[in-house]
């Protein structure tokens, strides 16, 4: 069994759940979860975890995400992107600097109405259920980040933009919102995502590809181990004598682990985390240090019995 992230490209045609199905199959496993649904005609960046490496499925749906995204002037449809039913065509007669000041205005925090064709539940339905029942229902905005919105492209009535963004952005409703503004309408006419926290597009895996490295047996190749997604905490080996208490997932004591690097003579910072690793290195998971307690918790594990 594998046990990771695999950052897939996920290609136009494909849900997020059809790319899971396919991996399923490539990888020969049942344990596997992807990291933040992407629409059917978008691209782009899909971080998949295997066996242990679900645990972070969470994790990396709260990482910060990229995109590159087209929108058109002048039109709004019910999904608000183009492969939707067409509700409003409108002249458009505002100028590209009216539009630039427009989409400039959506960066920092706001709140953002979800669409009704999403996944997002709501008493228990989803969305998208209802929506394609004809039904439309109230939804409460949710609180959003755009940390950087530029424009890439103009072809003014089209616009292409570059979207740094929080979790629960919809790109769709950005670029719907952005044409309401302008009084005009907008659709999103494709959609990107370029980058999921580590995950870049330019190491992504297309299924292709994927099922060539398990047809050569070197499917491990394009296996993010779940450890290189914690690089930035201090690395603790535990000793050999500590190791009982590891595999159990107990506290650790301070006698039971030695910092490893330039800060091994440091005592643990109250409330410091660390990766965790055995006296073989291999990565048990993520422990917390409790100065009045003088131990370890842990917070994450990753280890398989």
């Amino acid at each position: 069994m594998y046990h990771g992230i695999i950052n897939v490209y996920k290609e136009a045609g494909y849900t997020s759940h059809d790319v899971v199905a396919k991996l399923r199959g490539i990888c020969k496993q049942k344990k596997i979860g992807h990291t933040g649904t992407l629409d059917p005609d978008a691209v782009g960046v899909l971080p998949v975890c295997l066996g242990s490496g679900t645990k972070v499925c969470d994790l990396l749906t709260d990482r910060k995400k990229e995109y590159i995204a087209r929108f058109r002037l002048g039109c709004v449809t019910d999904t608000q992107d183009i492969s939707g039913q067409i509700l409003e065509e409108n002249t458009v007669t505002v100028a590209s600097g009216e539009v630039k000041q427009a989409i400039t205005s959506f960066e920092g925090e706001s709140m953002q109405v979800p669409p009704m064709y999403s996944a997002l539940k709501i008493n228990g339905k989803k969305l998208y259920e209802l929506a394609r029942q004809g039904k439309e229902v109230e939804r409460p905005a949710r609180p959003i980040n755009i940390y950087r919105l530029e424009i890439m492209e103009e072809e003014h009535p089209e616009y292409t933009i570059r979207v740094v963004c929080s979790k629960g952005t919809y790109i769709r409703t950005l670029c719907h919102d952005i044409g309401q503004k302008l009084g005009c309408g907008a659709v999103m006419v494709s959609l990107k995502r370029t980058n999921v926290g580590e995950f870049d597009i330019k190491d992504a895996y297309k299924l292709s590809e994927l099922q060539k490295l398990a047809d050569e047996e070197r499917l491990s190749e394009a296996v993010c181990p779940v450890d290189k997604l914690f690089e930035d905490l201090l690395e603790i080996i535990v000793k050999e004598d500590g190791f009982k208490a590891l595999s159990n997932g107990n506290p650790l004591k301070e006698t039971d682990i030695c910092i490893k690097g330039n800060d091994k003579n440091r005592k643990p910072e109250d409330r410091e985390q660390f990766r965790v690793y055995n006296h073989q290195h291999i990565f048990f998971g993520i422990y917390r240090y409790e100065a009045e307690r003088r131990l370890l918790l842990p917070v994450k594990l990753f280890f398989m019995e």
